[in-house]
């Protein structure tokens, strides 16, 4: 086994030791020794890994969340990537609900923040070149921002009032002004691209 994979293998087995203790109690009350413990690893391993253990559970969702959304083209597949994310929530509640007990709901905005602003600005570029046209890099970074507030409060939102709302309604909701507003804002702010003939 090479010292990446024993490494990956590391990094996993804290990440089930979070998940696990935050079916228990809130991310704040979870200590580092009770993790190594639960890993049966010294505490010099988990510091060599991660700062702290935000650090730990941040590389965790990204791990199982933000760098599988980040592979779907949000331009075709915008159902299928919120419904991933609402599944992902749903499965999840307990570490959600303990991050954010822990964490506040700023707080954890903005620890999602730089991962989802990259997804959207991708999108907001996929989505310029298929309709070949240009955006300002200052308003295409504004809008990447318009839509990662948008989406993550939204998301947020649901999550922080347990989930009472209808799930279905809130996917739907926001697919149609996805759907809508960024090909009308693309075309509305691009600069045609100009073609050679």
């Amino acid at each position: 086994m090479t010292n990446k994979e024993i490494s990956l293998r590391t990094k996993r087995s804290l990440a089930a030791a979070l998940k696990s203790c935050l079916g228990k109690k809130s991310l704040s009350k979870i200590t580092v020794t009770e993790l190594v413990t639960a890993c049966n690893i010294n505490r010099k391993t988990f510091y060599y890994h991660f700062q702290d253990i935000y650090d730990l559970l941040k590389w965790m969702l990204e791990q199982e969340a933000i760098e599988v959304v980040k592979k779907f083209d949000l331009i075709v597949n915008a159902e299928e990537a919120i419904r991933f994310v609402m599944d992902y929530v749903d499965k999840n509640k307990h570490i959600i609900n303990g991050t954010l007990d822990s964490m506040g709901y700023e707080e954890i905005k903005r620890f999602f923040y730089t991962d989802l602003f990259s997804v959207f600005r991708q999108t907001i570029e996929q989505g310029a070149k298929e309709l070949k046209v240009t955006l300002d890099p200052q308003f295409r970074d504004f809008l990447a921002a318009f839509y990662t507030e948008a989406s993550s409060g939204l998301l947020l939102d649901w999550i922080k009032n347990k989930m009472n709302q209808n799930r279905e309604t809130i996917l739907q909701d926001i697919l149609s002004i996805y759907k809508i507003s960024l090909p009308a804002i693309l075309l509305e702010k691009g600069i045609p691209e100009k073609h050679s003939t």
